[in-house]
């Protein structure tokens, strides 16, 4: 006999999506404003940065920091911020490894000197965004990871003893004291971490960003995308629908989308990562869930949601399902699904039935960059005076300062300490061609979804993955 419970879960998440806008929340403000004129006529730059999300205009604010006279050129193929830099939860994470733990099993020898340069670079950050004034609501906050099962429970306490090791300011919150903190009666205990994130309105963020860029001398062009690049005896012609651009040296930052370039093909695929936001909340429902110091969440399963408040006290709920397109797709219609922006909205009221009646106002998804790592992956090409980045897995709001500088280190030849870095000098594994790749990531994508059923037990398809140091992750 169906749960009669059930049914009314699913209708209220089925009325709270009805008038839902397949919008994004962040674009909206920032995509008001006037675009920038796309590239018209040909000229020359010093650096030429592709892409106009934070990676691009990391590199190209940092270049320009490092040296005022420099011309500086952005294309971007649509607006800034149009793709992941926009559509991310706000999250602004120190790590640079995609969490403490990956960090450590992938690169243990190095795990100080990255902790130390995480926590430097988001320190930069919130000072870069002091210092040009850029109103994106960033402020730092705790992060709380809770568990909802009990096997997540033992997970938790590693990750206290891994944390404090490495100097984090962390506590373990019993079920009680959780409840206390954030209240959902799925809660079974949580561990909170201060020193390390920060929430921000990312599409504002990287809107200052590109006027910092402007307002130090760069150059930006929207709707100017790359179709080609080619080399000349001491220069790069790099080429869009209308005009070319001879420069010195080129950062190619598109992340998720590759154009023509080849080299991150292998070691980076698109994942699309679903997001909701509500209503603004009225004071009585604020007050039933407490959620009182603002820490952003996230739950501990593998497949996990991640959430937090806005300024205007909505609730932006994301994650769990990270779906990947036959050959590395990635289009519009790939932005909108009523089955799982359905079952998200059904985990919501799970976590918060106190909630019922509240409703949903945005529904997207984005494309992340995803590694068999986790994390970013550099390379160079055309001799050196072409450098990418990638693959950020999901960290890029924070991690894609860093990747900007180690690009740029890498593109001027410069040697410092973030070029001799492992994480730097050693590609991920590649992942394999199709149709090995889109069966590759079904195969592990059930096989995660198992191990959650199956109180966190890895089955033999992630022990090897385990063993050969890859997997899938959003």
């Amino acid at each position: 006999m169906a749960d009669p419970r059930h049914n009314a879960e699913v209708d209220w998440a089925r009325e709270a999506l009805r008038e839902a806008r397949p919008t994004v929340f962040w674009l909206e403000g920032v995509h008001g404003e006037p675009g920038r004129a796309a590239l018209a006529r040909s000229t020359r730059a010093d650096l030429v940065v592709v892409g106009g999300g934070f990676t691009g205009l990391w590199a190209a604010l940092q270049a320009l920091e490092d040296d005022p006279g420099l011309m500086v050129v952005v294309l971007e193929a649509g607006r800034v911020a149009t793709g992941a830099s926009g559509r991310n939860g706000g999250f602004c994470d120190a790590s640079l490894t995609h969490g403490l733990a990956n960090g450590i099993a992938h690169w243990p020898d190095e795990i100080e000197p990255l902790t130390r340069l995480g926590a430097a670079n988001l320190d930069a950050i919130e000072a870069t965004v002091a210092h040009h004034r850029i109103d994106a609501g960033f402020r730092r906050a705790a992060e709380t990871s809770v568990a909802t099962e009990p096997w997540q429970l033992a997970d938790l306490a590693e990750g206290l003893i891994e944390h404090r090791a490495h100097g984090d300011r962390v506590e373990l919150l019993d079920a009680h004291a959780m409840r206390a903190r954030v209240d959902s009666p799925t809660y079974l205990g949580g561990l909170v971490r201060h020193n390390d994130m920060a929430l921000v309105d990312p599409a504002r963020l990287a809107a200052g960003l590109a006027r910092a860029v402007e307002q130090l001398g760069g150059t930006i062009h929207e709707q100017s995308a790359v179709r080609e690049i080619s080399t000349g005896n001491r220069s790069l012609t790099v080429r869009t629908k209308s005009a070319a651009i001879e420069a010195e040296r080129v950062v190619w930052a598109t992340n998720a989308y590759p154009g023509p370039l080849r080299g991150p093909r292998r070691s980076i695929i698109p994942v699309y990562d679903h997001v909701l936001v509500t209503e603004p909340l009225a004071s009585g429902q604020l007050a039933s869930i407490g959620w009182a110091d603002n820490d952003g969440l996230s739950d501990a399963a593998n497949q996990f949601h991640y959430y937090r408040r806005t300024d205007d006290d909505r609730i932006l709920w994301g994650g769990y399902d990270a779906t990947y397109h036959y050959g590395s797709g990635i289009a519009v219609e790939h932005e909108q699904s009523d089955e799982i922006h359905g079952r998200l909205a059904g985990h919501f009221f799970d976590t918060f039935p106190q909630l019922e009646g509240v409703r949903f106002s945005h529904r997207w998804a984005g494309v992340i960059a995803t590694t068999t790592r986790f994390t970013a992956a550099w390379g160079k090409d055309f001799d050196g005076r072409l450098s990418w980045i990638g693959g950020y897995t999901g960290l890029g709001v924070g991690a894609s300062r860093f990747g900007a500088r180690v690009a740029l280190d890498l593109v001027f030849g410069r040697d410092t300490e973030v070029v001799h870095l492992g994480m730097v000098q050693r590609r991920p594994f590649p992942f394999p061609p199709e149709p090995l790749r889109w069966t590759g990531v079904q195969l592990t994508r059930r096989a995660i979804q198992k191990a959650d059923r199956r109180q966190g037990r890895r089955g033999p398809w992630l022990r090897l993955l385990d063993r050969f140091g890859v997997g899938f992750d959003s």
